[in-house]
């Protein structure tokens, strides 16, 4: 068959179909000829997670467990081994694997595994909520793996949500003197044919097209306010709208504010020059007081039409229910702009309370789960004052209707 033709020249002799047998149930793999010793480390490195571990675990399928053990260094050559036979997405998989079957928030402590884990945002997640008991020097690890992936995520998120946001431009007039990043390259080209350098198959602009900037002073920016429930169900939420945060209140065309809440509340506003040091402030983990949150931001807000919220929640309310929803209505008679977003994440569809989502629907209040390559535009649009919830429809995002019992209420 042509999956058969796909053996490697190096395995050894035998029948391929055995080789895939054996790797795929771990059987007798030592002293099998099917199995190169390449094969061998893969299924021993596999087996460490998957296969059924000894003593009563075995008797019973639901407590299995590798055989990993709390060695750091032997989980390192055991990342080492994962990280040489699949690719980066797999490896995650894997990884958030080992995370639930064994346990390993607890290895997250020794630094020889930090140094041999592959870095994700579920990573970023499980060292925050470590970070209180880590040792001092697994706190300075720790720490430069967070930099480093938030380094990454800036680089992949900051140039879309500034070019989405970036609303300061004036597009009905034009300009011969433009900064590089307001020159209108088509009307530039356009207006420059005649320079054309054959030789060189380029054009040399002798005079520039660009948009003229606008004039905003402090107090005519509009007001973002991010509020991100920091329970541990929302952990890579969190992490997306600190980044956000973060990169927008570079922006001098809108004034951003974070608070993180679970039955706290922390202002994080202060530190978004430094996104490291706003995850190093958020709290993962603890219940839900969506009530005292909402109470929180709308007493900050000073000037509701110019003002945008969005409240990242998963809607499981450990508060007063009834209430939140009076302070969200309020808000949005006063005039803000609230948007309810039931995660900030690219792992699926999220849980969330569906009665509750419901009847934050009802308010006229957007409600839908949106991705991190969806959010600066997201943003955008509700700059912009357009309809949030038609644009997530045209981006093909399914909303939260409205709840019944809320809508008759209000009737």
């Amino acid at each position: 068959m042509d999956d058969e033709a796909d053996i490697s020249e190096t395995e050894p002799a035998g029948d391929g179909r055995e080789r895939r047998w054996r790797l795929a149930i771990g059987a007798d793999d030592e002293t099998s000829s099917a199995l190169s010793d390449t094969d061998k480390r893969l299924s021993a490195a596999l087996d460490a997670l998957y296969g059924d571990g000894a003593g009563d675990a075995a008797a019973d399928p639901r407590k299995r467990r590798g055989g990993l053990g709390r060695s750091a260094p032997k989980v390192a050559q055991w990342m080492g081994d994962i990280r040489s036979f699949f690719p980066a997405q797999v490896v995650q998989i894997v990884q958030k694997d080992a995370f639930e079957r064994l346990n390993l928030k607890q290895m997250l402590m020794e630094p020889e595994f930090l140094n041999a884990i592959e870095a994700d945002v579920n990573l970023v997640a499980d060292l925050i909520s470590l970070r209180s008991v880590m040792p001092a020097k697994t706190k300075d690890i720790a720490r430069s793996i967070i930099a480093d992936i938030v380094a990454k995520l800036m680089q992949r998120l900051e140039q879309k949500t500034a070019e989405a946001i970036r609303g300061a431009l004036d597009r009905s007039q034009r300009t011969n003197r433009p900064r590089q990043r307001d020159i209108d390259w088509p009307r530039t080209i356009s207006a420059n044919l005649r320079h054309y350098q054959a030789e060189h198959k380029t054009i040399v602009p002798e005079k520039l097209v660009g948009f003229m900037r606008k004039q905003r002073r402090l107090v005519d920016l509009d007001e973002v306010v991010l509020c991100v429930d920091q329970s541990g169900s929302m952990a890579s939420s969190v992490i997306y709208a600190s980044i956000f945060a973060a990169v927008m209140t570079s922006l001098p065309v809108v004034r951003t504010k974070l608070v993180c809440f679970d039955t706290a509340i922390v202002d994080l506003t202060e530190e978004l020059s430094d996104p490291v040091e706003v995850l190093f402030g958020v709290q993962l983990g603890g219940g839900t007081d969506i009530n005292q949150a909402v109470a929180y931001c709308a007493d900050r807000i000073e000037r509701p039409t110019k003002s945008h919220m969005v409240l990242i929640t998963d809607l499981y309310e450990g508060g007063n229910g009834q209430e939140s929803l009076q302070r969200l209505a309020a808000l949005v008679r006063s005039g803000v702009n609230v948007v309810v977003l039931l995660a900030l994440t690219d792992q699926g569809r999220p849980g969330y309370d569906p009665k509750m989502a419901g009847s934050v629907a009802a308010l006229g209040i957007p409600v839908f789960a949106c991705t991190p390559g969806l959010f600066p535009d997201m943003m955008a649009a509700a700059l912009r004052r357009e309809d949030v919830g038609a644009w997530a429809a045209g981006a093909d995002i399914k909303l939260v209707r409205a709840e019944a019992d809320s809508l008759a209420a209000d009737a």
